[in-house]
């Protein structure tokens, strides 16, 4: 099955998701649509409550056997749709490292949720589970206090900035001096 990428109205992907879907029975077999998201922990005013935003704002991705003149007809007349990548006239599927990040993302359902991490002693994360699972190398900034790690994300040739939410389970660094303290 290829994987197409779809830059799509920002704010509105799961607008054309349902569009796209609605009335089709064919979908599950032929192609479905995908639209990652994450988790993030916001404090606003002093309360603290979980969030869902896109991984990739903007862009829906299309797993399909085969992109035939009749689908491709109807992503392209769906409201909201703006082109394909690279470009409209030969949408390529993605490969590479770019596919791999997907089904990465992909893995974790449609949500990505929070991670488990912990710190070492020379304060540097270490991902016990969840979505930066895989991911360190592309840790540009930690935030403890938010409970953030910004990663740099390469999709085709543009690169940006997201941000992931994750919960400290346990210092090793602190856990191993109060451990030699007793």
């Amino acid at each position: 099955m290829d994987y197409y990428a779809l830059q799509v109205q920002t704010g509105k992907e799961a607008f054309f998701i349902s569009s796209v879907n609605a009335g089709d029975k064919e979908t599950s077999e032929r192609w479905q649509v995908y639209f990652p998201q994450r988790t993030l922990n916001i404090r606003k005013k002093g309360v603290f409550f979980k969030k869902n935003m896109p991984v990739f704002p903007g862009y829906v991705f299309l797993a399909a056997t085969i992109l035939d003149a009749k689908l491709y007809k109807k992503l392209k007349s769906t409201k909201g749709f703006y082109r394909f990548l690279p470009n409209n006239q030969n949408p390529s599927p993605l490969f590479g490292r770019d596919l791999m990040l997907l089904q990465h993302f992909i893995s974790f359902g449609n949500l990505a949720g929070i991670s488990q991490v912990c710190f070492d002693e020379n304060d540097r994360i270490k991902i016990l589970a969840g979505p930066l699972k895989g991911l360190e190398g592309d840790i540009v900034k930690v935030d403890k206090r938010k409970g953030r790690a910004k990663i740099k994300l390469d999709m085709y040739t543009d690169s940006f900035l997201i941000d992931f939410g994750f919960e400290i389970l346990e210092n090793i660094g602190k856990a191993k001096t109060n451990e030699n303290t007793q």
